[in-house]
């Protein structure tokens, strides 16, 4: 099957679309411009011009990426972390924008996920259960200092 070939513009306005439907980093703008075959100065006129127009705005990415990955799928700020830098995030850019989770919000969903995790492990000995919660959580990307502060509390 031919691959329909799209003007400029229409790639454009394609690529204006893809950011507007959910805030997007470099890196995914880049891959999905690799879909339309475009010459170097093609995409970097594009990429000016979604800069420009602010469709395209990394710390506004990672700001977003950052409160939903917390406040919706209970992310741990190692796991977060590891996934923006995937997406050539900066590290610098990482921890400025790392306010948007509030610290105390982090405690309880740290704390809640603990207790609930920890009480499902019913027929294991406490350590093992201990162990097991503790994995757990670094697994969504908790730290371990603030699981160990969180076992101390309970």
């Amino acid at each position: 099957m031919d691959k329909k070939s799209f003007t400029f513009d229409e790639i454009k306005l394609k690529l204006v679309n893809y950011c507007v439907y959910q805030d997007r980093c470099h890196a995914e703008v880049e891959q999905k411009m690799k879909e339309f075959m475009l010459i170097p100065e093609a995409k970097e006129e594009i990429m000016l011009y979604l800069l420009q127009e602010n469709y395209l705005n990394e710390e506004r990415f990672t700001r977003s990426y950052i409160r939903g990955k917390f406040y919706i799928k209970h992310w741990g700020k190692g796991k977060i972390k590891m996934n923006l830098k995937q997406k050539q995030i900066s590290e610098k850019l990482i921890s400025k924008c790392f306010d948007e989770i509030d610290e105390a919000d982090y405690e309880k969903t740290i704390r809640k996920i603990f207790e609930d995790y920890y009480s499902r492990q019913k027929d294991q000995k406490e350590y093992q259960r201990k162990s097991k919660t503790i994995k757990y959580l670094m697994s969504r990307g908790f730290e371990y200092e603030k699981i160990i502060d969180t076992f101390d509390e309970t």
